[in-house]
């Protein structure tokens, strides 16, 4: 375990990459971010570096020393820089195989054998945030949640205003913490926050009793086992999941249209791993 809290964090790499995959006319890419993008490998899409080595590099400077990418049966690309060609300082590499996109609650209980019975972070493979806000979450003393500020996402973000409505907002108490999220929240869930609403990117501190919730979840309108509702299951049963708050910005590697930009934030930015 690293000094001052957990060491162990979680990336969900394995989805499908159904946006990324989507062509845009508008949209040019070079030879190997061109065929990363057509494979909807969104981590290896290179900006600068694979963009998964940004993230692995953020999580290293925030002090987590294990790492687990959940990824899928046929991700041997993936495998192999982070499992032959790499060989990280920092961070020790772990996988754990999700045998088919069924959603994202199944993909972190892919991840319950690395986890050992011990807290740990998630973070998804296509956002890069903020090292300090993945510490705060390592050093706090129990669960939790990064929710970021709307406003700041779009100021210091490459996210458009009208990209909010597709992420989720989490709903808090007097004390800070997490009573629900609301996923793709519509105008009327929304308004109350005015253009300021609290976003998740799932980002969490997760303690083992999500492992349960996630295996006891059952498929959404959408067909999918939904981690959002496996955090619900836990808060019922008493869970309390600590908000960080945050008013700095999370690259977003959603769609095509993302990637130059994504490319000239990290221009200058080096990676230590």
């Amino acid at each position: 375990m690293s000094a001052g809290g957990i060491g162990k964090a979680v990336i969900l790499a394995r989805g499908l990459g159904t946006r990324m995959r989507r062509s845009d006319g508008e949209v040019r890419l070079e030879g190997d971010q061109s065929r990363a993008a057509d494979a909807g490998v969104k981590a290896l899409i290179p900006v600068g570096r694979p963009f998964l080595d940004y993230v692995l590099g953020s999580l290293a400077d925030a002090g987590y020393v294990d790492v687990c990418l959940v990824i899928g049966p046929e991700h041997d690309a993936v495998r192999d820089r982070y499992g032959r060609e790499l060989a990280p300082r920092r961070l020790r590499i772990h996988f754990a195989v999700q045998e088919s996109p069924r959603g994202t609650a199944d993909a972190v209980a892919a991840a319950e054998a690395f986890a050992g019975g011990e807290e740990f972070v998630v973070v998804n493979s296509d956002n890069l945030y903020p090292t300090a806000v993945l510490r705060a979450l390592r050093e706090l003393p129990g669960p939790g949640l990064a929710l970021f500020s709307g406003s700041a996402l779009v100021r210091e973000s490459n996210i458009p205003a009208e990209r909010l409505r597709a992420f989720a907002i989490g709903m808090v108490d007097a004390e800070e913490c997490l009573t629900d999220i609301i996923e793709k929240p519509d105008a009327a869930a929304l308004a109350p926050f005015g253009d300021d609403p609290p976003v998740s990117m799932n980002c969490w501190r997760f303690p083992k009793a999500i492992f349960a919730a996630c295996r006891a979840v059952v498929r959404s309108r959408r067909g999918e086992l939904e981690l959002p509702d496996a955090v619900r299951a836990t808060i019922r049963a008493g869970v309390r999941y600590a908000v960080v708050r945050s008013v700095a910005g999370v690259l977003d590697l959603t769609q095509r249209g993302d990637i130059a930009a994504v490319a000239a934030r990290l221009r200058d930015v080096t990676v230590d791993l």
